[in-house]
């Protein structure tokens, strides 16, 4: 268990990055920020954060099962997270599944990460060349999220033209994909 000063420093850095690295436009993202929704959230205070010390996924099966819809996201700060960045992607992704399949009964979450060895993306090296870290810790991010709101925006930035860069040089196809099956298997019932 860490300090509470040192919990705020992590915040405040998760912040920072935010407004960095996601709030700003990009040209991979046809001139919108990377997240176009994070600057509001923030502002409206729909983003917690949460802690996770220790190599029981018991925080991120709560916030799943637990979900508290006066937030739009909560953030999982994991400092006991899987190194291999594959493992980690893949035990997110096979939570989607577990998620989708009925295992926490609320079947309206989606759950991805950031794990401290992932591949620096173009648009972040671009748009955070000014950001200095707050704290010398690694660690990983989940995030949390209502499948239902972030697959219905998408489908809005969809629209204008968000996801047509950023698709072609990162071959996010796949997951976008994945997400928008389990949507339609929420709303429909099934994945057509």
């Amino acid at each position: 268990m860490m300090s509470a000063a040192f919990e705020d420093a992590v915040k405040t850095e998760i912040r920072d990055w935010s407004a960095a690295a996601l709030e700003k436009p990009s040209q991979f993202f046809n001139g919108m920020a990377p997240c176009p929704y994070a600057r509001k959230a923030w502002a409206e205070n729909k983003v917690a954060i949460l802690f996770k010390y220790e190599t029981s996924q018991q925080v991120l099966f709560s916030t799943v099962s637990q979900f508290d819809d006066n937030y739009d996201v909560a953030i999982i700060v994991d400092f006991e997270f899987y190194k291999d960045p594959d493992v980690f992607h893949t035990y997110l992704d096979e939570m989607n599944d577990v998620i989708a399949d009925g295992m926490f009964l609320d079947c309206d979450i989606w759950v991805m990460g950031f794990h401290p060895e992932d591949e620096e993306s173009e648009f972040v090296e671009e748009l955070a060349l000014d950001f200095d870290p707050h704290v010398e810790d690694e660690y990983a991010l989940i995030f949390v999220q209502r499948l239902s709101k972030l697959q219905e925006a998408a489908d809005k930035l969809a629209t204008k033209g968000y996801y047509e860069t950023y698709d072609v040089n990162y071959n996010a196809r796949e997951i976008y994909e994945k997400r928008e099956r389990l949507y339609r298997r929420l709303k429909d019932g099934d994945e057509t």
